[in-house]
């Protein structure tokens, strides 16, 4: 009677809830993720969800992608606003958590987490605006565990996106947006990267297929964007020796402190490449560290290199951070996120080609 009773509770519980307004939007930290879980079944699938989403960054400090906090079931209510949200239990077991996934969920979806290794059940804007709920179960904690792992990059993968566009939302602002340096970008070399109020165009080199995008210089929170291109090119450039000889080659010449002793160089250590969708393109990104050539001072960049069939053209496109006073993992995704804001001529609509350019004969 007292386990028919507490999933009526949580059913009706689950309705109110689902009746809620979503067009609030979801708060939070933007790197946090509330595990709804048992505290014991917590304690037997922790490990695994750390191992997906507690991965470490260097800023050059270590920094975790995502950062995990348990809640039962019976405090979901008054956090059912948070942006990112995890509900974990093995069908099976009987817990609080488990008849809870068992109440929201229908008989297909329930089967489908007890036969079918990869299936997750995710919800977007369930409780929220702009909310990620992933439901997570299996038949056994053991298959529970081997789910979580197996399905490690798709996990992490969908809880960046939405992060990613949850920042691109909160950053772009028309009102605030530079639209006659992106206009003059479009018309000049046929591309066009998203330009807030505080960037500043540093240097413009056509002939060195170049341009730097700067805030706040001088200060103690530094961003520094550039656009390199490279025409007639073919894929064959593609590959992560070039990332370190071009990076290196152009911030030699361009990123030099202002008394030209010194200049910027990727460090050697934690220099990561992996394969990536950008804008439907081949793409290889790039998560690395950059320093002085005499040291001293240095930062996180992010990077990403691809190929314009169309065009011909090689891009990379790089973000970097300095903030030595900082954490740097929230600012490293935001130039992450700008960057993936990059789109050529052809991948506009005709309207917004036509707001650009307008807006560089005004």
């Amino acid at each position: 009677m007292k386990n028919l009773f507490f999933i009526l509770i949580i059913f009706i519980s689950a309705l109110i809830i689902s009746c809620d307004s979503t067009n609030k939007p979801a708060k939070g930290f933007e790197d946090e993720i509330l595990v709804v879980a048992d505290s014991l079944e917590y304690e037997e699938i922790v490990a695994s969800l750390q191992l997906v989403f507690e991965k470490e960054i260097f800023t050059p400090q270590p920094e975790k992608l995502f950062t995990l906090k348990r809640m039962s079931v019976s405090q979901l209510e008054k956090n059912q606003r948070t942006k990112n949200i995890i509900i974990a239990a093995p069908l099976s077991s009987g817990s609080r958590t488990s008849q809870y996934i068992q109440a929201i969920v229908d008989s297909l979806v329930e089967n489908k987490m007890v036969t079918d290794s990869n299936f997750v059940a995710y919800k977007y804007d369930l409780w929220a605006k702009n909310q990620i709920v992933a439901v997570l179960s299996a038949n056994t904690m053991q298959e529970l565990n081997q789910k979580i792992l197996n399905n490690s990059d798709d996990l992490l993968y969908a809880f960046q996106k939405k992060s990613d566009e949850r920042l691109f939302s909160n950053l772009y602002n028309p009102t605030y947006e530079k639209k006659d340096i992106e206009g003059k970008f479009l018309k000049d070399y046929s591309w066009v990267i998203y330009v807030q109020a505080d960037f500043v165009v540093a240097l413009d080199k056509p002939e060195e297929k170049f341009v730097w995008l700067r805030r706040s210089p001088g200060s103690e929170m530094e961003r520094w964007i550039f656009i390199h291109w490279i025409d007639n090119a073919t894929p064959d450039y593609l590959t992560q020796d070039s990332i370190k000889v071009i990076r290196d080659r152009l911030t030699k010449e361009f990123y030099q402190t202002s008394d030209d002793a010194s200049f910027v160089v990727v460090a050697s250590d934690n220099f990561v490449v992996k394969e990536v969708n950008f804008n439907e393109r081949y793409a290889l990104f790039t998560q690395g560290l950059w320093e002085l050539n005499i040291k001293g001072m240095g930062g996180p960049f992010v990077n990403y290199f691809f190929y314009d069939e169309e065009l011909r053209r090689i891009y990379m496109i790089d973000g970097s951070v300095y903030a030595p006073k900082y954490y740097k993992r929230n600012l490293i995704q935001q130039m992450d996120v700008t960057l993936q804001s990059f789109r050529t001529k052809a991948e506009l609509p005709e309207e917004r080609i036509e707001e650009l350019l307008e807006a560089v004969k005004d």
